[in-house]
């Protein structure tokens, strides 16, 4: 009877999923389910506590903090400049405005820690321009975004405090084991493009101005404080001088600091920025309380434990292990968005980590890969819609234009399966391990 219970509540999970209700309810309403049926009434006394717990974490305190600056420099045009700096020191190179959207992407996602935000801000800039240029259209908003998937793993990363806020695991180290990983996806994406622009020309006509050094110093200035602020948050953390949460605080200080003074910041643009970061910070911690009841609920039945004791007795080496991964996360990629991704396979597959001996940091680094994928996997994969929609062109053309960006993101987590300390290098650098 306990197993058809188990059971019962995954296909309630799943056929809320596939009747498009949304992440959280679809996630909390079957834990809430089983707890009821496990103990009655009586079985739902320990949701105060479970509720009380998921959300008393300092560590996520640092979530509404990264949303707000985001919004504060999106609000107030900053990203447009950015976006303009980077198109003149880059418009020589094969690719053109297209290596802007890479390169735009990477900037901008160093302090929105989130993809749509990235895809989204960067797409409204970019996409007028590359269609007055007459950019092919697939490598255009495929471009974009793919692009947009680096919000998740350039630090900082909603995605990663979210990860460790179920792993218990630092999130100053989860930010510094995506910097080169994310760096190298960047690079990758950009000698795609340019080996793309040369075998193609007609896809990026060359952009035949000369670049002075006016040119490059109005460019600097639009982008220097920019990747100062980047710099001086992402410093105070890998030094220890100042928490994730400290420094979203001061980022968001000087954000504000940085759109009075160089961008066009007013007080209703400003309410406005409030409104916008608390609807989507709201969406954010729903999200993650609802996986804490649903995890209460699994641990109650003992889920996590019959899933390891079946892995363990599966008998799997750990190149068999990655591939059952690969397959989970692709299924759930078009089915589910990135936090739902997190919060629903985390909390089941980290007691497998230390059988295989496998780092919580790596394998969070490794997640968020797989997550990118999954914002631009139909039919869920967000990114393709927000694009889709500012560019108000076909579905498919983007969906068809990501395709070599999927193919590269695979060479990636190939690349950390045969070296992990392509994400562990840093961390144990900074911290002296």
């Amino acid at each position: 009877m306990h197993e058809f219970m188990i059971v019962g509540v995954f296909v309630l999970f799943v056929g809320l999923l596939a009747t498009g209700m949304s992440v959280p309810f679809a996630i909390l309403l079957p834990g809430v389910v089983y707890l009821w049926l496990e103990g009655g009434i009586g079985g739902l006394h320990g949701l105060g506590l479970a509720s009380w717990g998921s959300m008393d974490s300092y560590t996520l305190t640092s979530i509404p903090l990264f949303v707000l600056m985001a919004d504060i420099l999106q609000g107030s045009g900053l990203g447009l400049r950015v976006y303009g700096g980077l198109s003149r020191l880059v418009r020589r190179v094969p690719g053109g405005l297209l290596q802007t959207n890479i390169a735009g992407c990477a900037v901008f996602a160093a302090v929105s820690g989130s993809s749509v935000a990235t895809a989204a801000s960067i797409g409204k800039v970019a996409l007028p321009e590359l269609k007055a240029r007459q950019y092919d259209a697939r490598l255009a908003t495929g471009s974009l975004a793919a692009g947009g998937t680096l919000g998740i793993l350039i630090p900082p990363s909603i995605a990663m405090i979210v990860y460790a806020t179920f792993t218990e695991t630092s999130v100053a180290k989860l930010f510094m084991a995506g910097v080169i990983p994310g760096i190298v996806l960047t690079l990758m994406f950009m000698a795609y493009l340019a080996f793309a622009a040369i075998t193609r020309p007609e896809v990026a006509p060359r952009d035949s101005q000369t670049l002075t050094r006016d040119s490059v110093l109005r460019a600097l200035v639009d982008i220097v404080p920019f990747m100062l602020l980047i710099l001086g948050i992402m410093g105070a953390i890998y030094t220890g001088v100042a928490t994730p949460t400290e420094a979203a605080a001061a980022g968001c200080i000087f954000a504000l600091v940085l759109a009075r003074w160089f961008g066009e910041l007013s007080w209703r643009e400003f309410l406005a920025c409030l409104k916008r970061s608390t609807l989507v910070t709201s969406n954010i911690l729903f999200i993650t309380y609802a996986a804490f009841i649903f995890s209460y609920a699994m641990a109650v039945a003992g889920v996590g434990e019959e899933i390891t004791a079946f892995i363990i007795s599966l008998n799997l080496n750990k190149l068999e292990f990655f591939l059952a991964l690969f397959i989970l996360f692709t299924a759930l990629g078009a089915l589910v968005e990135s936090l739902g991704m997190i919060v629903i396979t985390v909390p089941l597959l980290y007691p497998l980590l230390a059988s295989y001996g496998i780092d919580p940091v790596w394998f969070g680094i490794v997640v968020v890969v797989f997550i990118e994928m999954g914002q631009i996997t139909p039919p869920i994969g967000i990114n393709l819609f927000v694009i889709q929609s500012i560019s108000r062109g076909k579905l498919a053309d983007v969906v068809m234009g990501t395709i070599p960006f999927h193919l590269i993101m695979f060479v990636l987590l190939g690349m950390l399966i045969l070296w992990p300390d392509l994400a562990l290098w840093l961390p144990g650098r900074v911290s002296g391990g």
